[in-house]
């Protein structure tokens, strides 16, 4: 199945001739997930202790985001046969042949290599170092192994989403110390309940199940992974509180923190309890949309703190 999608996309793609807009090559980025890419290395860059200069830390952003871009393009270079499959990623510019899967390949290597050169260069290594192997977990690791192997695909795919504020701290400090890793763990911890409840949400189980993916919903089914979105968000809230241990966060996010917890895990019992129905569904919508607005809401937290300069608890473990 894989190799015929894959051909029918190389041939469709060829007898366009790749006439891609701008449009086009800026869909290859995935900006929205570049966006939340920016915005949580951004929290990294500032909840860093240290200092950098201005410039510098533009130049940071810059060269993260476009390694996010980078990494999006090559996903969908490898994934042109999966995504030629799925109705929700078959209008995708490689399958739609609108960009040639050449191009798509060339593309991201171009950005990948540039990104990590100006942030190594510009910056300092270990935030490029950091940068480089971001874009190969989420490329070689996840897109090209893990993806199609396992139903945890996404657990451990994770980590590529939760490395940005990481690359952002070494990009102030030169190193990764715990305080950047309670970051990491918090967005790890979190991408499986967020991206399972969109999956039982949207119903794309025949999806994943017609292009081959064994992802948790078709391999184990519903219930099993409302119960193990339940489980991961009773993880989660926990984790969250571990910024505070490093000395990163001060009181006004332990407080909201903990209410904001409290109500992710409301919204997961709703979607363990409610099986059936219209009421499943809208369950499984809440807790997206919910856990979508609490990640953006936890990162703000953290990114308000240092910009009104509220004190930060002194560090427990680090």
């Amino acid at each position: 199945m894989s190799d015929v999608n894959a051909h029918i996309v190389n041939t469709q793609a060829a007898q366009q001739g790749g006439m891609g807009t701008v449009g086009d090559f800026f869909a290859l980025l995935k900006p929205r997930v570049m966006s939340l890419v920016i915005f949580t290395a951004l929290v990294g860059l500032i909840a860093a202790p240290g200092s950098i200069h201005p410039w510098l830390a533009f130049v940071a952003l810059l060269a993260i985001a476009v390694g996010a871009g980078a990494a999006g393009a090559l996903n969908m270079w490898y994934d042109a046969d999966i995504d030629a499959v799925m109705r929700r990623t078959s209008k995708r510019p490689v399958p739609a042949g609108s960009v040639t899967p050449g191009e798509a390949l060339g593309f991201g290597m171009t950005l990948a290599v540039g990104s990590v050169l100006a942030l190594g260069l510009l910056v300092n290594v270990v935030a490029a170092a950091l940068l480089a192997f971001t874009i190969f977990f989420y490329i070689a690791i996840y897109t090209m192994w893990l993806k199609r192997l396992t139903p945890q695909n996404i657990v451990i795919g994770g980590a590529a989403g939760a490395f940005p504020p990481m690359v952002g701290w070494a990009s102030v400090t030169g190193s990764v110390d715990l305080g950047a890793i309670a970051l990491f763990l918090v967005i790890f911890v979190w991408t499986p309940p967020h991206f399972w409840a969109l999956a039982l949400w949207k119903k794309i189980n025949a999806d994943y199940a017609e292009a081959g993916v064994p992802m948790l919903p078709v391999v184990a089914g519903a219930d099993e992974t409302r119960r193990q979105i339940l489980i991961y968000s009773l993880v989660l809230v926990p984790v969250t509180f571990l910024p505070a241990l490093t000395g990163t966060v001060g009181l006004l996010y332990v407080i909201v923190n903990a209410v904001l917890g409290v109500l992710f895990v409301w919204y997961a019992w709703r979607v363990y309890r409610l099986r059936e129905g219209q009421a499943a569904e809208a369950a499984c919508k809440a807790l997206f949309g919910y856990s979508t607005s609490w990640l953006f809401i936890v990162f703000a937290l953290i990114l308000a703190e240092h910009v009104l300069g509220l004190s930060a608890f002194a560090p427990v473990v680090g």
